[in-house]
């Protein structure tokens, strides 16, 4: 039997409610850190009942993970598409200037981001978890550098794409680690292109 009006809409209001969850689990982690906030302190700050919390999430872990998968699946799926949008040869300043510009440089994003880590260094299945993740990015940024191989060459000090993509994805580390501590976004983006651009070529094509 179809589902009348009723079940679509509970459908989305649950759908809401999921997103309305982790928009407020997002500010509470970045404010106060995971491991500090607890169940009631995200239902306070979206608004709804622990009833509500426990139809969406069996517990914080998992709203926490799902947080995670949101905002890693956003930044795999925005590069890509920065990476995709010229030809086989690759433009590596102006791809460079596509991929710090959509790149999520955002301080309260690094806080949740830098808990998962730390706890995903102390839990082997969280680091899976965190490790399938970034393999995403690596795999989106590898995928684009196996097309321009033949047309564009790289450093051989990076070996393959694989580790070019490995390179790539520590520079972006250290630079969100530096802004974690200094709060300057500009300055940070700007040195993500320069750092990127030394990466993947002799460093002399930036002006």
């Amino acid at each position: 039997m179809a589902a009348g009006p009723t079940a679509g809409r509970v459908t989305r209001r649950r759908v809401r409610t999921r997103a309305n969850l982790l928009d407020a689990a997002f500010e509470v982690f970045a404010a106060k850190g995971f491991g500090r906030v607890s169940i009631e302190e995200v239902c306070d700050a979206a608004g709804y009942s622990r009833g509500a919390f426990y139809s969406n999430f069996d517990s914080l872990d998992e709203l926490f993970f799902a947080l995670y998968r949101q905002r890693a699946d956003l930044i795999a799926e925005q590069v890509a598409t920065a990476l995709a949008s010229d030809g086989p040869g690759l433009d590596v300043p102006a791809a460079v200037d596509r991929v710090t510009e959509v790149l999520l440089l955002d301080r309260d994003w690094l806080l949740v981001k830098t808990d998962f880590l730390v706890h995903a260094a102390r839990d082997p299945e969280v680091a899976r978890t965190l490790l399938e993740h970034r393999g995403r990015l690596r795999r989106a940024i590898a995928d684009r550098l196996a097309r321009a191989r033949g047309h564009t060459a790289l450093p051989a000090v990076l070996g393959a794409t694989d580790g070019a993509a490995h390179a790539v994805v520590a520079a972006y580390d250290g630079v969100t680690t530096q802004l974690l501590l200094d709060r300057d976004v500009d300055h940070a983006r700007t040195w993500l292109g320069q750092l990127l651009t030394a990466l993947l070529t002799d460093g002399s094509t930036r002006h």
